[in-house]
């Protein structure tokens, strides 16, 4: 045996290992010990879920030039050599949901993955409101627990980390949901899943990528924010914090660039309060944050589902009115979709909301809607502004996805105001006409604008036969 240690006399140990390699080799032996092992990444493992249905890569690293062989047992196998960096990657068709499967990996040395299943795969990101779940001892994820016997139903929850440069690989391993397991994964994304597989009756992977306090920043590749002068202004303007990061790119590199490769139906996103005091660059920074996810996974139309903030006492007025407003806007850009929540929140001194069930319901129903077809899955479209005219004193609102028109939970509707050309705006009393709505004010006899619950803590009183609440609104841009 050949004793290696450190050298005092300032000789590295990268040296020695390299003199080492080269007397093994000149021994007729380095061939065995440098001969690298088939490498996968850790998010092709044991229980894991493919998309079905797709051509889904499988990929990871060998010795350069390194044959590989794939096989599955639904009858799918390809075979090829590691590039000149040892790198490889593949396509391979999957069936249609079910399982469980095996796939064979084999170069030098074999992995079998086991316990595979084909169906639905989606990714759950953002910051707290996405990541709370039974560790934070919310209620409905601890009821929920003992009842979570889902074995075709698994999370894959990426540890909070960061990284300068894009990394091809990140550390966690596919759970199947059992009473164990689902208390520490997002109580959102569960229940989003639990609805999916009960209503497409298929396996659901999902995919935990969050971290509580993260501006929308940190999840865009640097490279988008840095080109662009304004987005670039509004990161530099973000506070520091020591428990999470606020630079542009740091988990996206970390968190989300490793598992790109990996095929997925969609995503679902509940983020935006650490942006409320940038809310005026927010709208370009999101949807730039959208196409820079839909270019890495190399899918134009990857749905992208999210939730509007909720209701919540922020230190400066009217911050979180214009972020909804831009998340609001943010819906121009195609295959998107957004779910309001302000009417599920019970403390305004929370910004926590507790009611984690119903957000992951609406983003169920949300996308079992547009992305599966199943229109009758659930409500979770709100009725939202779509006209207004004047009328003398009066104001006409013409509101859009209110079929069999609007509903007041309470007896006097609030939310509302008009303003005059002093663009002072005053409380207004309003009344229902099916899918429209008059508003007046004494004190403004000649409106020029109206808005509603524009506020950081304004809760609809107004909702859609359904049930859903009506989105707030601003006609102005004051």
């Amino acid at each position: 045996m050949i004793p290696f240690s450190y050298s005092h006399d300032g000789t590295s140990p990268r040296l020695l290992k390299g003199l080492l390699y080269g007397f093994l080799a000149w021994c007729g032996v380095g061939g065995y010990f440098l001969r690298a092992e088939v490498r996968l990444p850790s998010v092709i493992s044991d229980h894991m879920v493919l998309q079905e249905g797709s051509q889904v890569r499988w990929w990871g690293w060998a010795d350069p030039a390194e044959k590989i062989t794939i096989q599955s047992s639904w009858g799918e196998s390809i075979e090829g050599v590691a590039d000149s960096g040892g790198r490889w990657h593949f396509n391979i068709s999957t069936p249609k949901a079910g399982g469980p499967h095996e796939v064979r990996i084999a170069g030098t040395n074999e992995h079998v993955v086991k316990d595979v299943m084909v169906g639905e795969v989606w990714l759950c990101s953002g910051q707290s409101n996405m990541e709370w779940s039974g560790r934070q001892q919310l209620p409905q994820s601890l009821e929920e627990g003992p009842l979570a016997v889902l074995p075709e139903m698994r999370f894959f929850e990426i540890p909070k980390t960061t990284s300068q440069h894009p990394q091809d690989q990140c550390e966690g391993r596919w759970k199947v949901c059992s009473p164990e397991t689902m208390p520490s994964f997002s109580a959102v994304g569960y229940f989003f899943g639990k609805r999916l597989h009960q209503r497409l009756q298929v396996p659901v992977g999902l995919i935990g990528a969050y971290w509580g306090g993260t501006p929308a920043e940190v999840w865009t590749p640097e490279k988008v924010v840095v080109e662009h002068p304004a987005l670039l202004e509004a990161a530099g303007e973000l506070e520091p914090f020591a428990w999470w990061p606020k630079d542009p790119g740091l988990t996206y590199n970390a968190m989300i660039h490793p598992i790109t490769p990996y095929h997925i139906s969609g995503v679902i996103w509940y983020q935006g309060e650490s942006n409320v005091k940038t809310a005026s660059t927010y709208r370009s920074l999101f949807t730039s944050m959208i196409q820079s996810w839909r270019d890495a996974w190399q899918q134009e139309s990857l749905p992208f589902y999210f939730v509007q903030i909720a209701p919540f006492a922020y230190d400066e007025p009217m911050v979180a009115a214009r972020l909804r407003e831009a998340q609001t806007q943010s819906l121009s850009l195609p295959e998107t979709g957004m779910v309001v929540v302000s009417d599920l929140v019970d403390n305004l001194k929370d910004i926590h909301p507790v009611n984690k069930r119903d957000v992951g319901l609406r983003l169920a129903h949300l996308a079992l809607d547009q992305t599966y077809g199943d229109s009758k899955a659930g409500p979770h479209q709100s009725p939202t502004y779509q006209s207004h005219e004047i009328r003398g004193r009066k104001v006409r609102i013409q509101v859009d996805h209110a079929a069999g028109g609007l509903v007041a939970r309470e007896d006097r509707i609030t939310g509302f105001e008009l303003a005059g050309v002093d663009r002072v705006f005053h409380p207004a009393s309003v009344s229902i006409e099916g899918s429209a709505l008059i508003c007046q004010s004494d004190q403004v006899p000649q409106p020029v604008a109206v808005r509603f619950c524009f506020s950081n803590t304004a809760v609809p009183t107004l909702f859609s036969q359904q049930g859903m609440p009506l989105n707030a609104f601003r006609t102005d841009d004051w």
